[in-house]
């Protein structure tokens, strides 16, 4: 019977004739339709992949070379563009709606003989930590389905849970990619804003705003990082930096003595789980007997982050979701309208949903005459601060250690009517977005609920090689047995 536990050991399993494409598509494909209920999935390409699959079994077999990521079956976020697949962003807006082109990151997939086998369900316009906001309905956390999985990029991230895929692509705008990871228990890898490119990806805060990875380890992860990142005509914000081969710099069996940094902030905060607190702080210890360097530096600004953020962001979601005005395509009302003013205002009222809505209305209030200083520039301001005082930390550390979420996967409609208390769960990923350094999700512990939760770790600017090589470190080391 066909298994999967890495890329390396499937392709060597391809090597040997021990397994095929299409033995690993129809095992994934009975694993979709088992696991249905999760809501992982809004549509699984079945057939397009088994014929994906025998075309690369036929090219593998007649003796050709085969690509780094030669029928590695992946789930695309739908906010990624696959041309001729339904994109709709989990929203009722684009119902309907059929990309006419393929984002880049899509792409070089399919150039790296990649499989896609599905669209993963998400938070409407990645907007959301529950995955509890999507047009589609809620996605389920496999570990207990009773609670969330996180969001936005729940869907993705249950995908490689419940293994129904290999590995998956989200996006991360505050900690889309890093939450839901944290509350699945798999790795979860936020690029250095830039390092992937955009092109494709349909915006919610383009100035925040990276692809993002999932994997069942951080070798998956790093394969897959190999293959999107670098430059792109069709991004101009994307970087021009060399891409660096992670696979390889990862399988290296180094063991580096690192010098980390942790606020004590973070770790002493009232929002901050005891067990989970408690876990890093053994970890610290741990890292520290090991001939580590790790000390806690000050960092005057933690309760600051999450409103610069929310204010920043609102304000470039309420520009970048104009463009959705039922005209040209996605939802249009059934309802007779007045004028057109009132024609858009029906189609975005009852195409957007709840969460979007208040979004929306919240970053057109921030940019507004009369509050734009106020909040938007106050706002901007302490982005700036935020940038100088992570580099003066970055100069004398390696990495930085943070808690990924306060508390493990809660309930499934807990916070629902609470939005702010939503906002603030998000204290400690949104920093890595606003600074734009690249930060990743590893699991390593275990609560006493029983549900996994990692470790957050942060890297200086696209600095992927070593954080990749000390997420792999911090997972293979005994010594952190605190789970």
């Amino acid at each position: 019977m066909f298994e999967f536990s890495s890329i390396s050991q499937y392709h060597a399993q391809l090597k040997d004739g021990t397994a095929s494409c299409r033995q690993a598509v129809e095992y994934f494909l009975q694993k979709i339709d088992a696991s249905k209920h999760l809501n992982a999935f809004i549509e699984v390409y079945a057939n397009e992949a088994l014929k994906k699959a025998d075309e690369l079994d036929k090219k593998r077999n007649s003796g050709q070379a085969i690509h780094s990521l030669h029928g590695v079956i992946i789930g695309l976020k739908d906010i990624i563009a696959y041309k001729g697949h339904r994109l709709t962003a989990s929203s009722k807006i684009l119902n309907g709606f059929t990309s006419i082109y393929s984002a880049t990151a899509t792409e070089k997939l399919l150039q790296e003989e990649a499989i896609i086998i599905g669209d993963c369900n998400c938070d409407e316009f990645a907007m959301g930590s529950t995955n509890e906001n999507s047009a589609y309905g809620k996605v389920l956390n496999a570990k207990d389905e009773s609670r969330i999985p996180g969001g936005s990029s729940g869907g993705s991230a249950v995908a490689v849970q419940a293994g129904l895929c290999m590995a998956s692509l989200g996006s991360d705008t505050g900690g889309s990619v890093r939450q839901p990871a944290d509350f699945c228990g798999i790795v979860g890898l936020k690029p250095t804003y830039g390092r992937i490119s955009r092109y494709g990806l349909i915006a919610y805060a383009s100035s925040f705003d990276q692809i993002g990875i999932f994997g069942n380890n951080v070798a998956d992860v790093a394969t897959v990082l190999e293959v999107i990142a670098g430059p792109d005509d069709f991004d101009a914000t994307v970087s021009r930096n060399k891409v660096d081969p992670y696979t390889s710099k990862v399988a290296q069996d180094r063991r580096e003595k690192y010098r980390f940094a942790y606020f004590e902030e973070a770790l002493n905060h009232p929002s901050l789980d005891n067990e989970i607190a408690g876990a890093i702080k053994k970890t610290i210890v741990g890292l520290k007997d090991s001939g580590h360097t790790v000390e806690p530096v000050q960092f005057e600004y933690l309760d600051y982050i999450v409103p610069a953020y929310y204010v920043l962001t609102t304000a470039e979601a309420s520009s970048n979701l104009s463009r959705f005005d039922g005209v040209r395509y996605g939802y249009r009302t059934n309802r007779t309208s007045s004028d057109v003013i009132d024609f858009y205002k029906l189609n975005r009222s009852e195409g957007f949903g709840k969460e979007v809505k208040r979004r929306i209305m919240l970053g057109t209030f921030v940019l507004s005459t009369g509050y734009y200083d106020a909040y938007f520039t106050k706002a901007q301001q302490v982005r700036q601060l935020l940038v100088t005082r992570t580099n003066e930390i970055f100069s004398n550390y390696d990495f930085m250690l943070m808690p990924t979420s306060p508390a493990p996967a809660f309930k499934i409609g807990e916070k629902m009517d609470d939005p702010i208390a939503m906002y603030l769960a998000d204290i400690f990923t949104v920093m890595a977005n606003l600074v734009g350094f690249p930060a990743i999700s590893i699991p390593l512990y275990k609560h006493s609920t029983g549900l996994p939760f990692g470790l957050q770790v942060m890297a200086s600017n696209f600095n992927e090689v070593s954080l990749l090589q000390a997420s792999q470190q911090l997972m293979q080391s005994r010594y952190l047995d605190v789970r």
